[in-house]
């Protein structure tokens, strides 16, 4: 009964941060929201019994691309002495959000104990080794049965990354750029200029 509940409670929240996310003005907010839905996420992650996959969600997503947000959101033009005169007005929903982050995560971890029929079925549908590892069976079945598809993926992501490095280091007229090559092959007798300047003389 319990990791019904939770699952539902969970879900629930989920979807409506993530509507949040994409519906507030305020793009703080919205990076809240988000790791809000990211932390909703994880906690389904624990009551389907895979930990690795919780524990990555939260460390890579909201300790790792949330911040990227959030340094993305401080470079835009916002007026933040507005934000400031509001925050004591922000507090209760920021307290009611923390205090949704600590409940789900007592609860995932309460439920989980619980939860021994979804595993049941998890292993009947994906059997695996006994006393198998979280972290083991996932790379078992990536690195083997998923492992053309991993590859492609990682592929993918690479062909994107160059085209990203590319279209940024276009060549663009009156912006200077830096030579290896020169700096490397200059002479330094043309590089280094001795001057001996008088008392009272200037360069």
């Amino acid at each position: 009964m319990l990791p019904t509940i939770a699952f539902y409670l969970f879900s629930g929240i989920a979807v409506g941060s993530g509507l949040m996310m994409i519906s507030a003005r305020n793009p703080v907010h919205s990076v809240l929201y988000l790791i809000l839905a990211f932390f909703s996420s994880a906690g389904l992650f624990v009551l389907l019994g895979a930990e690795f996959l919780a524990m990555l969600l939260v460390v890579v997503y909201v300790g790792a691309v949330a911040v990227l947000f959030l340094f993305v959101v401080m470079m835009l033009d916002i007026d933040f002495v507005q934000l400031r005169q509001g925050m004591m007005q922000n507090l209760p929903a920021s307290a009611t959000v923390g205090l949704i982050l600590l409940a789900e995560l007592i609860l995932a971890f309460t439920a989980r104990n619980g939860a021994g029929e979804t595993a049941e079925k998890i292993a009947e549908a994906a059997p695996m080794a006994e006393q198998t590892a979280n972290t083991n069976a996932l790379g078992q079945v990536i690195y083997t049965d998923y492992f053309f598809m991993f590859q492609t993926a990682g592929l993918i992501l690479l062909v994107a990354m160059i085209g990203a490095i590319v279209l940024t280091l276009r060549h663009r007229e009156g912006v200077r750029r830096q030579n290896i090559s020169e700096q490397v092959n200059r002479d330094p007798k043309e590089a280094v200029v001795l001057t001996n300047p008088r008392p009272g003389q200037g360069l």
